[in-house]
């Protein structure tokens, strides 16, 4: 795809508030089943239950590499959405501390840029659930995740030192 038509897409999904098209542009998202939500001026990335998601099915859990494949797909959609990229961007690290298990339920996650240079920027991941607070419409019972992901002109993600906690 063309970064003419890439761009194109993104803008019909900000005009339309589907962002589908976008998501099936990755396979693995598709294949997560993950889904984007606008909230205001913000977007949260729902990873719905899926019982093929489970890693251990006696607890039942998420499995690990479903955790870090969503955050890292929420990381680039986020990009991709909202920083101008004018094609996929790439990811070159990732690393993640588990806290606890991923509970088998319906997973959320917020992203926020908060570095941005010219070929890797820094994206926050923060696992949330969505609620229409009166306090600005923003997400409740969040944790912080650090990470670095790539902007413009390069089309890597290098995301770093990330700790994932369930809501």
């Amino acid at each position: 795809m063309s970064d003419l038509n890439l761009n194109q897409l993104v803008r019909q999904a900000h005009e339309r508030n589907d962002y589908d098209p976008l998501i099936s542009l990755m396979p693995y998202a598709r294949l997560l089943g993950l889904e984007c939500l606008r909230l205001g001026d913000d977007a949260v990335f729902r990873l719905p239950a899926n019982q093929d998601n489970i890693g251990n099915p006696l607890l039942p859990a998420l499995h690990g590499g479903v955790i870090a494949g969503f955050m890292e797909h929420a990381a680039m959609l986020h990009l991709l959405m909202f920083m101008g990229i004018p094609h996929l961007p790439k990811i070159i690290d990732f690393s993640i501390d588990y806290l606890r298990a991923g509970h088998y339920r319906d997973t959320y996650a917020q992203c926020q840029v908060w570095r941005q240079g010219r070929r890797v920027a820094n994206v926050a991941i923060k696992p949330s659930k969505p609620s229409l607070s009166p306090r600005h419409g923003r997400t409740s019972r969040s944790t912080s995740l650090e990470s670095a992901v790539v902007p413009r002109s390069a089309r890597y993600i290098d995301i770093k030192e990330c700790e994932w906690m369930r809501c």
